[in-house]
């Protein structure tokens, strides 16, 4: 078979680790960045392309790879590119199949507040903190600067990926490098209730990422104590209902 696996997250890299097991797979990975490609290379793509693709590409690509069936492992968040492999698949005539990360089950408590959009997030946050207090940013540096157009910068402290992209990303809103947080990888509630204590945070904002972006364990963390949370809800994306989605590899393999 040959296969489109949209990356740039861990569920990708399952998928594509798991693609790879049968040599007779053909596995083209496309990302946004230069870190991405190279994960999805060490996982076992085929090949890859580590640039954002519109509607046109994809369609090329389909039909120049000769591809059966595209995977679209992306972001819960990344929407817009669901969207737009979902048009592509359908005009190509070729599969569908979404792999999303389930979403997160979380305790009923006053201290969570649901918010649509990073906009509603960052009004919701200067309402509990004012203009001095903490916002530690748990959301990805692509959305900080909405936060920063309404909470002061020097009141954030975002957490961001250890490249050189997020670093120049976050400081660009004006972010003090006192206040970066660059780390990888999912952590315990205990070491997340460390870092919220070091650096007094008095609220977090987060999306509702699911179990692979460590979500769980952050709102366990501020919620023991104390700390309000702000969660953005996940972009419904009406097309997905007429197509496959599965939650595991084991589901992926049934089907495939």
């Amino acid at each position: 078979m040959r296969y489109i696996v949209m990356s740039g997250t861990s569920d990708a890299t399952k998928v594509i680790e798991f693609l790879s097991q049968d040599a007779n797979n053909y596995i083209l990975a496309t990302t946004v960045t230069d870190y991405g490609g190279k994960i999805a290379e060490s996982a076992g793509a085929s090949e890859v392309i580590s640039h954002a693709l519109k509607e046109e590409d994809f369609i090329e690509v389909i039909k120049e790879k000769q591809i059966n069936t595209l995977i679209d492992a992306t972001h819960p968040f990344a929407a817009v590119a669901t969207e737009t492999a979902i048009e592509s698949c359908e005009k190509s005539g070729i599969r569908y199949i979404r792999y999303e990360r389930a979403s997160t089950i979380l305790p009923e408590s006053d201290l969570i507040h649901y918010v649509d959009s990073f906009p509603e997030g960052a009004n919701k946050a200067k309402e509990l903190l004012g203009t001095e207090k903490k916002l530690m940013h748990l959301a990805g540096v692509l959305n900080l600067h909405t936060i920063t157009e309404t909470l002061k910068p020097e009141q954030v402290v975002p957490r961001v990926l250890p490249n050189n992209f997020s670093i120049s990303k976050t400081q660009e809103t004006g972010v003090p490098a006192s206040n970066i947080i660059a780390m990888q990888g999912t952590y315990s509630k205990e070491f997340n209730m460390a870092i919220m204590k070091e650096y007094d945070i008095s609220a977090i904002i987060t999306k509702e990422s699911g179990e692979s972006g460590g979500t769980e364990n952050k709102i366990s963390a501020a919620l023991e104590l104390g700390i309000p949370v702000i969660i953005i809800t996940r972009p419904k994306v009406e097309k997905l209902d007429k197509h496959t989605m599965v939650r595991s590899i084991e589901e992926l393999s049934e089907i495939i």
